[in-house]
């Protein structure tokens, strides 16, 4: 009865189209709401018993039904994307108020129809196993989100980021399809993730390992493969920003997984090979992340870094495996997946924020911002929470699962092997520059965007957003609060999915009275902090309050600029001391000595990035330069293009004579 259900619901999404525009998000939310609740049903029952759940849908597909799948990694994933999508969707309904006069019935429909089929998409990607059924719902996944993306199609570079999306994703499914193809014709075995198996079985399987990291690396952002998120996250609704960086990127960490299932051999240099590269990632996302000064921009780098942590643990997952190291394997994995759900919960939440701020303000640039928090105090009080909770700080979320990764990390370093110890101690000094780099990047950002006086007039009369997009980040703030006080319970659940990678899981239950000492601790931490509330709110109580300016050092000039700490110049420092990973343009127009009463002037800076400068602009100008060269031979003569086709058939003819083709 609930796959019929299932089924149903996909057909009911084309209602979206027949009902007005002010009734679709609830709609739409009511569908997700059945998708969640039947897929979540089959989840937890996965999850809590250790079975595989297996049924063939309605729907045939060439000539067979159409077989759903669900193990323990894909119900994790479902649960995942399930309560970001539903967060999304109730967000949505109040970030999207202000565009029902603008946009018409076919545009709003349109988004709210691909939202529902993103949910749904991602849904079939991690229940499918039969490759051209996953090649076809994975297409799908990308279209759907390039119509998300561009739901401002009258900007021309929302467009073109949309395109730029859908462009990389494309290459990657090229990448996917290729692996499918190669598995297949080599073994002959069928076309389908199960019998990949077959391939690793006779087959070395690092190359094939690498075509499908290539193919879902782009999809999750790793370094080198980033280059599509700093400008898809700025250009999409908020909505759509936080659900991409909180489980479209995901999708591509699942297809990764989900390949390393049937890999058990080469699993040594197939662990260094993911880990050199989410180190990189990580280090060089959190790098770009503190330069910017588009506010979505700087968080869409700081996905690119959380990629590579998650990375990180699965790297040293592989290491520890193939090291026959259960606690490193054990740890390195569970992290690395329990941080899949911590990201998608604070990212989604930073994600809803910075939307809430740019709808009051009009402006995503941090120079603009400011003193926000006596303005939007829940909203500054829910950024700052998922601020600490992405820097890995206790009693939150995100140090759960980093402290998994560092205990898999100092006690793997009791073995004897020299090489694996140097493995590890590099990449504890990675994680940890890493860390402390994310620390520095939030503590900029919240205090450029909410404390201080405002820098210009956008936040003057800013206000608290309505309760339809408080409501998201509460439920977000919740489950990290939840995580980070009670993490045993999901770090359990955790372990049902690193069963699919290591034998003996019972280590991870011996770790849970770690956990249990982090919950008391947690737990003494917030009730302190509300006891010291309380006392201060008593005693306020008793005194009168007067309320002014922030104060600015004993200076309060003109232009708050002068007086408190600007984006750029908070880090200035760090700009000296990145180049040249991190290049920060300067443009502005110096002082001439004949200028006695020097006329205004502006000071811009703009950084870029090194990686898609050099991979991707570069590359494209050479061949544009190369395409200009050739348009030589497009003259508009109609005789030119005649001798084309006889001198093409000329050269065909020559070389069948010559046996050459």
């Amino acid at each position: 009865m609930l796959l019929i259900i299932f089924q149903i619901l996909l057909v009911l999404t084309t209602c979206v189209f027949f009902v007005s525009k002010r009734h679709m998000s609830n709609l739409v939310l009511l569908i997700q709401l059945g998708l969640a609740g039947i897929t979540g049903y089959w989840s937890i029952d996965v999850l809590t018993h250790g079975t595989v759940f297996e049924r063939e849908l309605l729907i045939n597909f060439w000539g067979s039904p159409l077989e759903i799948k669900v193990d323990s990694l894909s119900a994790f994933f479902i649960l995942v994307l399930n309560f970001t999508l539903l967060t999304g969707s109730i967000y949505s309904k109040g970030y999207l108020k202000p565009y029902i006069n603008e946009k018409n019935h076919a545009e709003f429909g349109l988004h709210y129809f691909s939202l529902a089929w993103l949910h749904i998409s991602m849904l079939l990607v991690c229940m499918l196993r039969d490759g051209l059924a996953f090649l076809v719902v994975w297409e799908m996944m990308s279209v759907f989100s390039f119509l998300l993306v561009i739901f401002e199609s009258e900007k021309k570079e929302t467009v073109k980021a949309g395109i730029n999306f859908l462009l990389q994703m494309h290459i990657g499914f090229v990448f996917i399809m290729a692996g499918f193809i190669y598995a297949y014709v080599q073994t002959g075995a069928a076309f389908s993730f199960d019998g990949l198996s077959v391939y690793f079985e006779e087959h070395h399987p690092l190359p094939l390992f690498l075509l499908f990291f290539v193919g879902f690396g782009i999809k999750a952002g790793f370094i080198p493969f980033h280059t599509w998120l700093p400008h898809a996250h700025p250009a999409a609704p908020s909505h759509i920003s936080g659900i991409m960086s909180g489980v479209i990127i995901k999708m591509g960490i699942y297809g990764i997984l989900r390949v390393l299932t049937y890999i058990h051999t080469d699993l040594l240099i197939i662990g260094i090979f993911i880990l050199v590269v989410s180190v990189v990632t990580g280090l060089l996302g959190v790098m770009y992340a503190i330069v910017q000064h588009d506010l979505k921009k700087l968080l869409a780098y700081s996905s690119i870094e959380n990629i590579g942590i998650i990375g990180i643990g699965i790297g040293i997952g592989l290491i520890g495996v193939a090291k026959d190291l259960p606690i490193l394997a054990v740890l390195g994995f569970a992290g690395g997946i329990l941080h899949v759900l911590n990201h998608s919960l604070f990212k989604s939440l930073l994600f809803y924020s910075a939307g809430s701020v740019y709808m009051r303000t009009h402006t995503r640039h941090l120079e603009h911002l400011g003193g926000l928090i006596k303005k939007m105090p829940k909203t500054a009080f829910l950024f700052l929470l998922g601020a600490l909770a992405i820097c890995g700080l206790p009693p939150f979320n995100g140090f759960i699962s980093e402290f998994l990764i560092y205990s898999g990390l100092f006690k793997g370093l009791q073995t004897p092997s020299l090489q694996t110890n140097f493995i590890i101690l590099g990449t504890a000094i990675g994680l940890t520059l890493i860390g402390g780099l994310a620390l520095f990047c939030f503590t900029k950002v919240f205090s450029i965007v909410f404390l201080g006086t405002p820098r210009s007039g956008a936040p003057e009369k800013a206000k608290e957003v309505d309760g339809s997009m408080i409501l998201p980040k509460i439920l977000a703030g919740i489950m990290i609060v939840a995580i980070g006080v009670y993490p045993v319970f999901f770090v359990k659940m955790v372990g049902n999915v690193v069963g699919l990678y290591v034998r003996d899981i019972s280590l991870i239950m011996q770790d849970t009275s770690y956990m249990s000492k982090i919950s008391c601790s947690s737990l003494v931490f917030i009730l302190l902090i509300a006891i010291l509330w309380l006392i201060r709110r008593a005693q306020q109580k008793r005194v009168h309050i007067e309320h002014g300016p922030t104060w600015g050092c004993a200076y309060s000039g003109a232009n708050p600029a002068v007086h408190q700490y600007t984006a750029t110049s908070f880090a200035n420092n760090y700009s000296e001391l990145a180049p040249p990973i991190v290049k920060t343009g300067k443009y502005f127009e110096s002082l001439k000595e004949e200028e006695i009463f020097p006329r205004p002037r502006s000071f811009k800076t703009k950084t870029g990035d090194m990686i898609e400068e050099n991979m991707v602009e570069k590359p494209i100008r050479k061949i544009i330069k190369w395409m200009e060269k050739a348009a030589i031979f497009q003259t508009g003569n109609l005789q030119h293009y005649i001798m084309y086709a006889f001198m093409f058939m000329g050269l065909i003819f020559w070389l069948t004579i010559f046996n050459i083709i």
